[in-house]
C-alpha cells in the first residue's frame, strides 16, 4: 500500500483525515524499519521499527542527515544511492551495512523508491530496511563449514594426485563440481609397483561432499595397499568389492591397470567403469577390450581380467563420467568426441600437460560450471627397456652357477660391470631359494632401463617367500634379509602359474664399461648353491 501511494505521487506523511490515520497505523505496525528522506539526505519520517532497530527516537532522527546511520567506509555508497533515487530509480533488496546509535554495525537489506510531487519531480525517497545480521552470520558460518569440508575433501584428493614414477609419465586433472557440495568421490592413483611395473587407478564413488570424499579416501588407501601387496587386478577387485559392502556409499565404479613396459603388456580389470582409451604412437585411438563388469558393492559376479599389449610410446587415457556425461548429449557421442579429440591432440602435441589442457578445453568449453567432478589421467610409457634377456633353468643345483653366468655375461655386455658383484650375489640367493623351495622350471629374466637394472626369478610354486630373522644356529633364513639390505627395491608377485621374486639396482651412478669379458668370468661353473 505504501508503495502504491508513493507511485501516485502522494507523501505518506501528508495524508488527509482517516486515510492518514490508517496509513500511520500500517507504517507504525510494520516490523521493518521505514523512513523517508529528502534527496539531500535529510530524514523527514521515522517509524517505530526504525526506532527499535537503530535506537533513535523520531524526535532524535527527524531533521538529521541519513549519514548518521552510515558506517564511515560507506559514505560514498549512500551518496550514490541518493543520486540514483534523484534520477527516479527503484532499488530493491540492496544489501549493505548501517550503524546504530550505540555504534553496532548491522547487516541490512534495504529497498528504496522515489517519492514524486504533483509535477512529477523526485523530492524524497522511502526506505524500507530489514536487519539481516543473523541471516548473514548463519550464511557465513554455513559457508565456512562448506569451505572446511571442501578443504578436507580436496586434501583427500590431493593425497592421490598423480606423481611421476620411473618408467611412466603422467598428467592428471581434477576439477571439483561447482554445484551442490562441490568435491565428490572421484579418485586417481599412480603406483610404483617396482621392477618397472606401474599400477594405475581411476574410480568414482557415487555422491558428492565430505561423505563421498571420505569413502573415496578409504577405497583409495585400500586399493593402493592391495596393489602394493602384489594382488593381480581380478583378485584386487574381489577384495575391494568385499571391502565396499561395509561402506556407507556402496555404488562405486573403478578400473585398475597393472602395466609392465618391460614385457610390453598390461593386465586390466574394470568394475563398471567407463572404457579406457589407448592412444598408439601413431595417434590412433581405440577402447581397450575390457569387460565392464559390475560396480563395486553390487557383488554376485567375479570381475574379469584381460591382458593387452602395450607398445612403447603408447598413452593410456582414464577418466570419470564428469568429463563425458552431460544432460543434453548422448554418451556414445561424447565418448567418440573424447576419442577424436585425443587423436587430434596427440597428432600435434607431445607434452602430456598441454594435451590434458586441450582435452578439457574441448570437452568442457564452459570452464566455470561443472555439474559433476571431472577427473582425467593421461599416462604414457615413453620407451621400452634398453635391453632385456631371459632364460629357463631346471630346478637343479647347477642352475645357480648357470644363472650367474647368464647374468654376468649380460651385465658386461651392457656396460654394467660395476653392478656385477651385488647383482650376482642377490641373484644367487634367489635362484637358490627357487631350487630348494620352489618347483621348476625356473625363469630368469634380466633387463635394464635408463635408470635401473632388474632381475626376476620365477617358479611354479604358489607360496611367496618372506624375509625373516634367523636364529644364530640356523644355516638358512638370511637370504631375503640380504636382498632387502642390498637391493634398491625388491618384492614378489603372483603369476598365473606360480610366483616371481624380483630386485632392482639403480644404474644411474654405475659407470659404463666396455662390453667385454674379463678373466674369471667363467669360473662360476663349479660353484654350488649358497645357503639361504
Amino acid at each position: 500500500m505504501a508503495a502504491g501511494m508513493v507511485r501516485q505521487g502522494r507523501s505518506p506523511v501528508r495524508g488527509v483525515g482517516g486515510q492518514q490515520d490508517v496509513f500511520r497505523e500500517l507504517v507504525e505496525s510494520s516490523q521493518d524499519a521505514i523512513l523517508i528522506k529528502r534527496v539531500d539526505g535529510e530524514i523527514t519520517f521515522w517509524n517505530a521499527a526504525a526506532e527499535r532497530l537503530f535506537g533513535y527516537s523520531p524526535a532524535e532522527a527527524v531533521g538529521r542527515h541519513v549519514g548518521m546511520l552510515v558506517p564511515p567506509g560507506l559514505k560514498e555508497e549512500e551518496d550514490c544511492l541518493l543520486e540514483r533515487i534523484a534520477r527516479g530509480e527503484w532499488i530493491e533488496h540492496y544489501e549493505t551495512q548501517r550503524v546504530t546509535c550505540a555504534g553496532k554495525v548491522l547487516d541490512i537489506d534495504v529497498s528504496l523508491w522515489p517519492i514524486r510531487n504533483r509535477d512529477g519531480s523526485v523530492t524524497s525517497a522511502c526506505s524500507l530496511m530489514r536487519d539481516i545480521t543473523d541471516c548473514k552470520r548463519a550464511e557465513a558460518e554455513l559457508a565456512a563449514l562448506h569451505a572446511q569440508q571442501r578443504h578436507i575433501s580436496l586434501a583427500l584428493h590431493l593425497m592421490g594426485a598423480s606423481k611421476q614414477i620411473p618408467g611412466a609419465r603422467a598428467a592428471s586433472r581434477y576439477l571439483p563440481s561447482t554445484q551442490g557440495q562441490g568435491v565428490g568421490g572421484d579418485w586417481l592413483d599412480l603406483i610404483d609397483l617396482g621392477a618397472g611395473r606401474v599400477g594405475i587407478f581411476v574410480g568414482d564413488v557415487m555422491g558428492r561432499g565430505l561423505d563421498a570424499a571420505v569413502v573415496m579416501g578409504q577405497l583409495r588407501s585400500a586399493a593402493r595397499a592391495l596393489a602394493l601387496a602384489g594382488l593381480p587386478p581380478w583378485e584386487l577387485m574381489r577384495a575391494l568389492d568385499a571391502f565396499t559392502h561395509d561402506l556407507p556409499e556402496q555404488f562405486v565404479t573403478c578400473v585398475y591397470l597393472e602395466a609392465d613396459p618391460v614385457l610390453g603388456e598390461a593386465m586390466v580389470c574394470s568394475a563398471g567403469h567407463l572404457p579406457v582409451l589407448l592412444i598408439e604412437p601413431d595417434a590412433s585411438v581405440h577402447q581397450l577390450p575390457v569387460p565392464t563388469g559390475l560396480p563395486l558393492g553390487v557383488g554376485g559376479l567375479p570381475h574379469e581380467q584381460v591382458r593387452i599389449p602395450l607398445r612403447a610410446g603408447a598413452t593410456l587415457a582414464l577418466y570419470t563420467d564428469g568429463l563425458v556425461e552431460t544432460a543434453h548429449s548422448d554418451m556414445d557421442h561424447r565418448l567418440d568426441l573424447l576419442a577424436g579429440t585425443l587423436g587430434e591432440v596427440f597428432t600435434t602435441v607431445g607434452d602430456l600437460e598441454e594435451a590434458a589442457d586441450r582435452v578439457l578445453h574441448t570437452l568442457l568449453p564452459d570452464s566455470a560450471v561443472y555439474a559433476d567432478d571431472v577427473t582425467l589421467l593421461l599416462v604414457d610409457f615413453p620407451a621400452a627397456p634398453l635391453q632385456t634377456a631371459q632364460t629357463e633353468l631346471p630346478s637343479q643345483a647347477f642352475s645357480v652357477p648357470a644363472g650367474r653366468r647368464f647374468l654376468r655375461g649380460h651385465l658386461y655386455a651392457w656396460g654394467l660391470a660395476a653392478l656385477a658383484d651385488t647383482a650376482l650375489l642377490l641373484a644367487s640367493e634367489l635362484l637358490t631359494n627357487g631350487v630348494q623351495h620352489g618347483q621348476g622350471p625356473l625363469g630368469l629374466r634380466v633387463w635394464r632401463s635408463s635408470r635401473e637394472l632388474g632381475v626376476e626369478i620365477s617358479d611354479r610354486s604358489m607360496p611367496r617367500p618372506r624375509a625373516r630373522l634367523a636364529a644364530g644356529t640356523e644355516e638358512s633364513g638370511r637370504g631375503l634379509i640380504l636382498v632387502s639390505s642390498l637391493a634398491d627395491a625388491w618384492g614378489t608377485r603372483p603369476t598365473t602359474t606360480g610366483k616371481t621374486v624380483w630386485f632392482t639396482l639403480l644404474t644411474e651412478a654405475a659407470p659404463h664399461e666396455p662390453a667385454c669379458r674379463t678373466r674369471g668370468a667363467d669360473k662360476e661353473a663349479g660353484e654350488t648353491p649358497a645357503p639361504v
